[in-house]
């Protein structure tokens, strides 16, 4: 077998975006060195001139390609002779750093731990991160202390590494791949080959000296008192215990060494590990069983590729060297060279290309129509010094792709200034750990998902082009669910606001951009026709019973949601003006989450004690039609009536029938129309997207008026992370003091229990029965209104 890893690099977009492709086998390159049978011969980066189509390389005379590793030295000729290049060589040790380096620092979900078959995703404070320990498995293996970057020494190694088991094990049993024998070791029974402890006691333990009788006291030592020649030992057998043996003892070794240093991390990369949960599961055994349980061993998710990525970082630095985590967006894109496993060619950036891919190469299995049946997780055994005690499953045939995804960087995302504790910080509400609950929202995803398509391809007039770029979707969307239903963590730690995210992505990448246009600006008219009378109806009441309806009409408008099927039925019993009455109608305190006489506190105030309005609040929005027209807007417009600047925190991206930022000025703009307030605050706030720094850095008393603004929130999702925001909301933010977060996806999906350093108030009404019952013990159509002071 012969492996490759690979950078590409396509153009830096408007200076803003660089588009980083973490895996990219380059089929040429598979196919000319196909006959070399090595197990690991180099990591290189291919760059040329902003450009990653190969086919453009062949005849570019100014390509750069840059190498590391044995194999650059040892097929520097052949590269030349064949195609022309000359390889640009990088020290390898340097680039496995710098590789480590920065996918530590930069993927949020990069290290995990690995034991009893159980991933678990690891956080680490990168200003913590130094020292550690690298354990670089290949043909053999490397032990480097990183002491920061550029910083290292190699400490230790071992000759004993992933080419002893790869030439022992094709010695032995025959295997043609490297990949066969580790899938021939999960049919394996190591006590056959083995001597345990309990063979010598026996079948006693030696509680003494806290062996037990499974543990191995002598690697293939059978062998040695049996009458048997090779062909009478299993293959799987002997396959087992070599992986045992040789991950035993990389593991001890690298232990030592960190004892010996006094390091506290250990990260285990490198091309041997591929991903099997055998291997990840003895090593991790290893690390615990000799350290006491004071140490634990951590992998990568891009273990093999450490040194293409640090031959990347080699080229003119890219500016890369200073990221934080916050500006890269990692995205799964459907298209070659990946789907369900299997890697057919260079990538494909043309849409018809990718279409047609589609059509070709992913399967029909892949499809999912109903909840495909999910087994509660189950060990892939100790993977220790023990026997077994059940096999895992098969080893997936993309074990090399280790789920590869393309980090983009954004240099405008920040970190919302306003949150209460940065590492205490977890958007998810839905535990998608939790298999039934990860079986449920699959089962809702597919189900949602012809309907879907139904709106994206009328989106664009129903065109056979558009049907065929639905179906196209349909059949990408899918297959992400399909990989994700047989391993949740293969795109990092999975949460609900992930999937759907995942889903907006997928409908973008076959240019489907607003897939609800259409009904959004009817229901945004029927809304704004209906406006005036609410209004007049507000400023009839007194003080009091106006917030209290401000809040019930938030609540009530807040039903309106494509996303949830219960509300989409309601769709087809009546209008939007009729289900919005119907909804204020039945509105009936206390709600299942009632803090709203606090909130009343805090801004009327009791007797004639009134409490100062707050300087500026941030109201994040949900949906378009009644629910922004007739639901914050209104409430936007009580808050300017007492002083407060207001801004408006819309999506970047359409996602469902979310209102948007680009959006949102001309709904304001209908609704200013027959309200005063609005209209002085409109023209105070300008309500332009791109003006809006400066409109937030203006002092308030340049302005007749306090403003109403928008801003845009960076993402493109139903729901929001708050670690990921725009500059421009980082900028609203900073002299905010209340924030009102509304809708399912913003305020229950996500941030349900986020705290901040200011007023908080999350509204939403509840339209999934499941949620309404594990999050607030609730049923369908409760209420949330959630009010938290200041911390």
């Amino acid at each position: 077998m012969y492996a490759l890893s690979v950078f590409s690099v396509p153009h830096w977009i408007a200076k803003r975006v660089l588009h980083v492709l973490i895996l990219n086998i380059i089929y040429v390159l598979v196919q000319l060195l196909s006959d070399l049978n090595q197990f690991k011969i180099m990591d290189f980066l291919l760059f040329i001139g902003g450009e990653s189509r190969y086919s453009d390389a062949r005849t570019d005379s100014n390509a750069i390609i840059k190498a590391t590793g044995g194999g650059a030295h040892k097929f520097a000729d052949l590269f030349k002779e064949r195609l022309g290049l000359s390889l640009d060589k990088e020290d390898e040790m340097s680039c496995l750093v710098a590789g480590a380096n920065f996918l530590l620092k930069a993927i949020r979900h990069e290290a995990f731990t690995h034991m009893e078959g159980q991933k678990e995703f690891v956080q680490i404070d990168t200003n913590d991160l130094f020292p550690y320990l690298l354990v670089n498995i290949g043909s053999g293996v490397s032990m480097i202390k990183v002491d920061g970057d550029g910083k290292y020494e190699r400490v230790s190694g071992t000759n004993v590494g992933g080419g002893t088991y790869w030439g022992l094990g094709r010695l032995l049993t025959k295997c043609e791949s490297f990949d066969e024998l580790l899938e021939l070791s999960q049919k394996g029974d190591n006590s056959n080959t083995d001597m345990l402890v309990g063979d010598i006691y026996g079948g006693m333990d030696y509680s003494k000296i806290g062996l037990s009788a499974s543990t191995i006291a002598s690697s293939f030592g059978k062998a040695t008192s049996e009458k048997k020649g090779l062909e009478d030992y299993r293959p799987e057998d002997i396959s087992l215990s070599l992986l045992r043996m040789i991950s035993y003892n990389i593991a001890q070794i690298a232990y030592l060494n960190a004892l010996r240093f006094g390091l506290k991390r250990i990260f285990f990369g490198g091309f041997f590990i591929r991903g099997h949960a055998y291997t990840m599961d003895a090593i991790s055994f290893a690390i615990h069983f000799w350290s006491n349980g004071a140490a634990q061993a951590m992998f990568l998710r891009h273990e093999g590729f450490l040194g293409a990525l640090g031959a990347f970082m080699s080229y003119e630095k890219h500016g890369l060297d200073d990221l934080m985590v916050h500006q890269l967006v990692e995205r799964f894109p459907m298209g070659a060279p990946y789907t369900g496993g299997k890697i057919h060619g260079p990538p494909l950036r043309d849409l018809n290309e990718k279409i047609s891919w589609m059509e070709k190469f992913l399967q029909k299995v892949t499809e999912i129509t109903a909840p495909v049946p999910m087994a509660p997780p189950g060990t892939t055994g100790l993977g220790g010094f023990e026997v077994p005690l059940s096999k895992g499953s098969t080893l997936r045939s993309d074990a090399s792709a280790l789920n590869v995804g393309v980090l983009h960087l954004v240099p405008t995302l920040e970190v919302f200034p306003l949150l209460a504790d940065l590492k205490m910080y977890e958007p998810n509400t839905i535990d998608l750990s939790d298999h039934s609950e990860l079986e449920y929202w699959f089962k809702i995803l597919s189900e949602h998902l012809p309907d879907l398509v139904d709106k994206a391809v009328a989106s664009e007039g129903g065109t056979d082009d558009a049907k065929r770029r639905g179906d196209a979707f349909a059949r990408a969307f899918s297959a992400h669910l399909a990989r994700l239903m047989e391993e949740p963590a293969a795109y990092g730690k999975l949460g609900l606001a992930r999937l759907l995210e995942m889903r907006e992505e997928c409908l973008r990448e076959f240019h489907f951009f607003d897939a609800y246009i259409s009904i959004k600006q009817r229901e945004n008219e029927a809304s704004l026709a209906v406006l005036p009378d609410l209004l007049m109806e507000l400023d009839s009441m007194d003080e009091e019973t106006r917030l209290l309806t401000l809040i019930e009409g938030v609540l009530a408008a807040n039903i309106f949601d494509w996303g949830s099927r219960a509300c989409v039925d309601l769709y087809h019993k009546g209008t939007i003006i009729e289900i919005y009455r119907m909804s204020r109608n039945k509105m009936q305190r206390p709600w299942r989450v009632d803090d709203f006489d606090a909130f009343k506190q805090r801004m009327l105030g009791t007797g004639d004690k009134k409490p100062p309005p707050h300087r500026r609040a941030l109201l994040f929005v949900d949906n378009a039609g009644a629910d922004i027209v007739l639901g914050m807007l209104p409430l936007a417009r009580e808050l300017l009536r007492r002083g407060t600047e207001v801004v408006l925190v819309a999506n970047s991206l359409p996602a469902l029938n979310d209102v948007t930022a680009m959006e949102l000025p001309d709904i304001v703009a209908e609704a200013a129309k027959h309200c005063d307030i609005l209209r002085r605050a409109a023209e105070s706030g300008g309500l332009l997207v791109d003006a809006m720094t400066n409109t937030l850095d203006s002092p308030r008393e340049n302005s007749s008026s306090v403003p109403l603004m928008v801003v845009e929130n960076g993402c493109g999702s139903p729901c929001i992370d708050l670690r990921q925001v725009s500059s421009e909301l980082a900028a609203a933010a900073k002299d905010a003091d209340l924030i009102i977060l509304e809708g399912m996806g913003r305020a229950l999906h996500t941030n349900l229990n986020a705290r901040f350093q200011c007023d908080a108030l999350k509204l939403a009404m509840v339209k999934n029965q499941r949620l309404a019952e594990k999050l607030i013990k609730g049923n369908i159509y409760d209420c949330i209104c959630k009010y938290e002071p200041a911390n």
